[in-house]
């Protein structure tokens, strides 16, 4: 007799294996994006984050390929680290830093922020996306993830997955409908 597993049992299981290890390596990795950091807390902190959300994000799309979870994260630490050095240069050779960025213009920014109720209300929407997201099969995750993630056009899509690009078309049309009704 053979056990199947349900996608939201093995998203649970990824999850909690992930709390484990980030809760075991959060003071070593905290360490090592200070020293990245050159102890700026504040950017050790945006590191990790970043860190810990493109971990979680890659092992719930492709667990299989990450053997040794804490080696994991902190490949991932550097990485992030160095798209964030890059970000930053670039940011640098751009962006004009100076007096324009008054009190008044900083206040006028903050009354932009949605209220208090809204940021609940779309966290509570960005997990009801998740929970519909750990239902999909693995080749449906790896249509969204193509789609909607990469945000790749429909040849590379069905070049990706060895079908036309009409049926490429209609995969994704049927995989919407499922999340919409899976969020309704």
């Amino acid at each position: 007799m053979t056990t199947t597993t349900h996608p939201g049992d093995r998203a649970a299981a990824l999850t909690n294996q992930f709390d484990h290890t980030w809760r075991e390596m959060h003071g070593k990795l905290r360490r090592r994006a200070r020293l990245l950091c050159k102890g700026d807390p504040h950017r050790a902190d945006d590191l990790l984050s970043d860190t810990a959300l493109k971990v979680h994000v890659y092992m719930l799309h492709s667990p299989e390929r990450v053997k040794n979870l804490a080696g994991f994260l902190f490949l991932a630490l550097n990485h992030a680290f160095l798209d964030h050095a890059r970000r930053r240069g670039r940011e640098d050779r751009v962006i004009e830093h100076g007096a324009e960025w008054d009190d008044d213009y900083v206040i006028e920014i903050a009354d932009h922020a949605p209220p208090a109720e809204q940021q609940v209300s779309l966290k509570q929407q960005f997990a009801r996306v998740e929970q519909a997201l750990a239902t999909l099969t693995p080749q449906q995750q790896t249509l969204f993830a193509l789609k909607f993630e990469e945000d790749r056009p429909y040849p590379q899509i069905a070049a990706v997955l060895g079908i036309n690009e009409t049926l490429a078309r209609k995969r994704v049309e049927l995989l919407r409908k499922k999340l919409r009704q899976k969020l309704d």
